[in-house]
């Protein structure tokens, strides 16, 4: 079972690769509206934690709970459809489609679920807007500098208005000021739509952001004292 309140939950995770094992005993959960911080050096398994949580990886043993089902017992045609439909997802280098303008990245997750053309591109054009990036819609990713593409990232990831969002080093490769600017837009909008946020970094200034911290290290996962 989840703990009482939560939208996400992992139970005694466990997955190795070859003799080495990535997670050893992990447990995890995050409450709607809550933004938790995974932490932890390179190869510490905070990745495939998050890979996990999104139903991306099957563990070799434990369990993932997800609103009440079992994420880890469902087939891998419902968790893909989970993660067109419930999941956003923003990582490092923003992964836009660069031949789409900025416009139609936002607005692609929502014509995959059905939504028609022209509803998906006000929705995007909304989301944008809130990002502060509504002047490069008809751009391409090319076209835009990197705190510019990783904004329109980020309305792509919260335009379907996801319930959880699963965010893997989302300034990694942004300068400070632009990542503060994307941490502070990403976290104030995630909050507003009531949308967990599984934040994966190994900055401290990133995780700062964060309701809450956990830390990986080893395979095994601790919550960083005072951060509850």
């Amino acid at each position: 079972m989840t703990p009482a309140g939560s939208l996400l939950a992992a139970r005694d995770l466990r997955k190795a690769y070859g003799r080495t094992p990535a997670l050893d005993g992990v447990d995890f959960s995050v409450h709607p509206g809550e933004v938790v911080a995974v932490m932890g050096p390179s190869g510490s398994g905070k990745s495939t934690l998050l890979h996990c949580l999104a139903g991306i990886v099957r563990p070799d043993s434990g369990t993932v709970h997800y609103d009440g089902h079992v994420l880890t017992a469902e087939s891998d045609a419902r968790r893909s459809a989970l993660r067109r439909s419930d999941f956003g997802f923003v990582f490092q280098f923003g992964q836009l489609v660069p031949e789409l303008t900025c416009l139609e990245n936002v607005a692609l997750p929502l014509r995959l679920n059905g939504v028609k053309r022209k509803a998906a591109e006000t929705t995007a054009r909304e989301w944008l807007a809130r990002l502060e990036v509504d002047d490069v819609h008809g751009k391409r990713p090319g076209e835009v500098s990197g705190g510019q593409g990783q904004r329109v990232a980020v309305a792509r990831a919260l335009a379907g208005r996801p319930r959880v969002l699963f965010a893997d080093e989302p300034t990694g490769a942004l300068d400070s000021l632009n990542g503060e600017r994307v941490m502070t837009l990403l976290t104030d909008a995630a909050r507003d739509t009531r949308a967990a946020v599984v934040l994966v970094t190994h900055e401290p200034r990133v995780a700062a952001y964060a309701d809450r911290e956990v830390v990986v290290r080893d395979g095994t996962a601790r919550e960083l004292a005072g951060t509850a």
